[in-house]
C-alpha cells in the first residue's frame, strides 16, 4: 500500500495538495445548476416534492468517475438517493458520508439581486459564492466529492468501507430520502458525517466552521382561534379570532418550555416561529373573521421533548390565557403531514468520528473547533436515531440569508481538507 511506504504527515500532504480552490469553484457552480429548478422542495407538507433525478444522475456519474460503486434507490419515481461505495479490504470500520440533492424554493428572482435576478446563476463577489444551494448544500456537496477524488489521487487502500450517500427529501426531513435508506433498506455504517452549513464568522472577520456534535429537534404545529362573526362597522357585537391570534401569539413568544438542561449546549432555546396565519374568507371583508389559523414551527428542542410535551407546554399557556379571558377559544395540534423530528444526543469530542474531525481541523487551522448543537435539521439527525455516532461539518453559512444565500469561499478549500484527513484517520486507523 501506498500509505506504507510514505509516512503519515507525508501521506497527508500528498491528499491535501489536490485540493485546490480552482477545482471546488468549477466543481460548486456546476451543481448548483445541475438539475435546477427540479429539485426544489418545500417543507409545507401540503405542497408538491420536487424532483431530484437530474441532480442524481449529475453526482452519480461523479462517483463512477472516481471508480466507486454506484447505486440509485428511489422510494417514489423521478427521486432517485445516490449510494457510492468505495470497498476496502475488510475488517475495518464503515464511514458514511452524507449529503442531501434537494434545495429550499429559491422564491422571486427579482430578488436574487446578487444574481442578476436568476437565482441558479452562481455569482462571485469578492470572497461570496452567491445562487441558491451554495451553503445548503451544494458547495459543501462539492467537498466530499473533492475529498474522496484526493484519497483516491493519493492512492490509498483501507480495511473499512466508505458509503458516500446522497439523500432526496431532506428539506421535507427526509421520508422518501435518509429515513427510507435507513428503514426501508437497512443502510448501516460504523461512523457518518453530513456535509452541511457549520461555519461561523465573527462581526472582526474571524471566522471557523464547528463541528455540530448534536442537533435540535423541530415540529409543525397548528393554532387555530374561534370567534364570531361581526360586521366590519360593529366589530364590538362579535369576537375577532384574529385580534385573539395576535394575544395568543404574543404570549407563545415568551413560552418557557421545559427541557433537560444538561442537553441544552447554549445557542437558541426551544421557541417558536409563526410561518404561516390564514383567516378571512374572499369576499367577505364586510365581516370580522371567525376562525384563524397559524402555523408555527416549533424549533431548538432538546433531548426529552416529545409532541406530546411540546402540544402541551402550548395547551396549559392557553388555558392561563383562557382563565383571563373567557373568549380566548383556541386549540393546538400537530400540522397534518408534517413529521416530529426529536433531538439528537451530543457525541462525545474524544469519540469517532468527531475526534478524528477536530485532529483534522486542528492540523490544517492549527486552531480547536467549536463544538455546538446544531438548531437547523440535517439528515443527521436520522443516521444519529438510527445508532450511528454523527455529526454535521461543513463551509457553508449557518444560518445563511433566505434570499442571495451565499457560501464564504475562503472556508472550502480548508473544510475539504479536514474531511479528507478525517476520513482517511477513520478509515485506516491513523491516530497521530
Amino acid at each position: 500500500m501506498l500509505q506504507d511506504k510514505i509516512s503519515t504527515s507525508a501521506l497527508e500532504q500528498a491528499i491535501t495538495e489536490t485540493i485546490t480552490y480552482d477545482k471546488w469553484l468549477q466543481l460548486t457552480r456546476e451543481l448548483v445548476v445541475a438539475g435546477q429548478p427540479d429539485s426544489e422542495n418545500p417543507l409545507d407538507p401540503d405542497i408538491p416534492s420536487g424532483s431530484e433525478a437530474k441532480i442524481a444522475e449529475c453526482v452519480a456519474e461523479k462517483l463512477r468517475a472516481l471508480g466507486l460503486e454506484v447505486s440509485l434507490h428511489a422510494k417514489v419515481p423521478g427521486r432517485p438517493n445516490v449510494i457510492g461505495t468505495w470497498k476496502g479490504n475488510g475488517g475495518g470500520p464503515t464511514l458514511i458520508i452524507n449529503d442531501h440533492l434537494d434545495v429550499y424554493p429559491a422564491g422571486d428572482p427579482v430578488a436574487w439581486t446578487m444574481t442578476g435576478g436568476d437565482p441558479y446563476n452562481p455569482t462571485l463577489a469578492d470572497d461570496k459564492l452567491y445562487a441558491r444551494g451554495t451553503s445548503d448544500t451544494r458547495g459543501n456537496l462539492a467537498c466530499t466529492l473533492l475529498a474522496v477524488e484526493a484519497l483516491k489521487s493519493a492512492g490509498i487502500e483501507f480495511d473499512g468501507t466508505l458509503h458516500c450517500v446522497y439523500t432526496v427529501d431532506e428539506e421535507k426531513h427526509g421520508p422518501d430520502g435518509a429515513i427510507y435508506l435507513l428503514e426501508e433498506l437497512g443502510l448501516r455504517g460504523d461512523f457518518e458525517i453530513t456535509a452541511e452549513p457549520t461555519s461561523w464568522t465573527e462581526s472582526n472577520g474571524d471566522w471557523g466552521i464547528g463541528i455540530a456534535v448534536a442537533h435540535a429537534g423541530n415540529c409543525l404545529v397548528e393554532l387555530r382561534t374561534e370567534g364570531s362573526k361581526s360586521h366590519l362597522w360593529r366589530p364590538d357585537t362579535g369576537v375577532n379570532a384574529i385580534s385573539k391570534m395576535t394575544k395568543l401569539l404574543n404570549a407563545l413568544e415568551g413560552l418557557q418550555f421545559r427541557y433537560d438542561a444538561p442537553h441544552y449546549m447554549g445557542g437558541t432555546p426551544p421557541m417558536v416561529a409563526p410561518t404561516r396565519i390564514r383567516a378571512g374568507e374572499p369576499r367577505e371583508m364586510q365581516f370580522t373573521p371567525s376562525e384563524c389559523k397559524v402555523i408555527l414551527a416549533v424549533v431548538g428542542l432538546v433531548p426529552g421533548m416529545t409532541l406530546a410535551s411540546v402540544l402541551k407546554d402550548i395547551e396549559d399557556r392557553i388555558s392561563e390565557l383562557a382563565a383571563e379571558d373567557p373568549d380566548l377559544k383556541a386549540s393546538v395540534r400537530q400540522v397534518p403531514g408534517s413529521l416530529f423530528v426529536p433531538a439528537t444526543i451530543e457525541v462525545p469530542e474524544n469519540s469517532e468520528p468527531v475526534a478524528s474531525l477536530a485532529r483534522a481541523y486542528h492540523k490544517v487551522l492549527g486552531e480547536e473547533p467549536r463544538f455546538y448543537r446544531k438548531n437547523a435539521y440535517c439528515d443527521t439527525i436520522r443516521f444519529s436515531h438510527a445508532g450511528i455516532p454523527s455529526v454535521t461539518f461543513g463551509p457553508g453559512e449557518d444560518g445563511w440569508p433566505p434570499v442571495n444565500e451565499y457560501i464564504h469561499t475562503v472556508k472550502a478549500v480548508p473544510s475539504t481538507k479536514v474531511l479528507a484527513l478525517a476520513m482517511l484517520a477513520i478509515l485506516i486507523g491513523s491516530k497521530s
